[in-house]
């Protein structure tokens, strides 16, 4: 992302409990917050679902701002995530450079 221009720096996790631990020792460090997460649901160890179901039980001092990007188009996944009133939106990958602006306009 940061080589299209969208964004200056980027994390990338390759499971839900190693993002989910980062977020947590950022909380507790009262450190800077992500801008915008994007979380793919279908992950390995902690999946997406798990990951938000143990992030709405910590004390965030502000709004997270998070994207479901997954290849999932089930109906039942889509209307899982209205329950989170911090998801966004729910955007089906492939995910291109027009919605990746749409999304950064969150910030």
């Amino acid at each position: 992302m940061s080589y299209s221009g969208i964004c200056e720096s980027f994390l990338i996790f390759k499971n839900g409990k190693e993002a989910y631990d980062h977020l947590s020792i950022i909380i507790k460090e009262n450190k800077s917050l992500p801008d915008i997460i994007l979380l793919d649901i279908n992950m390995p160890i902690m999946n997406g679902w798990q990951f938000l179901d143990e992030i709405i039980k910590i004390n965030i001092p502000k709004e997270l701002k998070i994207f479901i990007v997954s290849s999932s188009e089930n109906p039942e996944d889509i209307e899982k995530s209205k329950e989170y009133n911090f998801i966004k939106d729910y955007v089906v990958k492939p995910i291109n450079a027009t919605k990746l602006k749409q999304i950064m306009a969150f910030i």
